[in-house]
């Protein structure tokens, strides 16, 4: 499963890089386009964190990762999605939990450390 979603969140990052790069181009601000090219990078380098733990799981199975992955996922949800639907010119208040995603993230890769030390004990 954890593959499957990891290669999902990398197929939508690879069709909102695109639509970002062709279909907004002369529709929106300079500033419309650094939040899509932003939501995208961040996208793009989880996704492959993902995809990274995911392939983890099935190396070193007695590392938990359930909780990093999903708190890294929703983190993508929360930080991506709100830069995406800022840049489509939604409420710019929708940037407030721009950073609740940013954290998540953080804590879903400190909790990968948590439980590789704990592992590694």
């Amino acid at each position: 499963m954890w593959i499957a979603i990891s290669a999902l969140n990398l197929a939508f990052a690879v069709i909102l890089g695109a639509f970002g790069a062709h279909g907004l181009k002369a529709r929106a601000t300079e500033a419309q386009l650094a939040w899509w090219h932003t939501a995208t990078d961040y996208f793009f380098y989880h996704a492959l964190g993902l995809l990274a733990l995911a392939i983890l799981s099935k190396i070193i199975p007695q590392l938990p990762i359930k909780t990093s992955f999903w708190l890294i996922q929703v983190g993508i949800i929360f930080f991506c999605g709100s830069l995406y639907v800022m840049a489509l010119g939604l409420p710019r208040g929708l940037g407030a939990i721009t950073p609740i995603g940013g954290a998540l993230m953080i804590a879903g890769w400190l909790m990968l450390a948590w439980n590789a030390f704990k592992y590694a004990k």
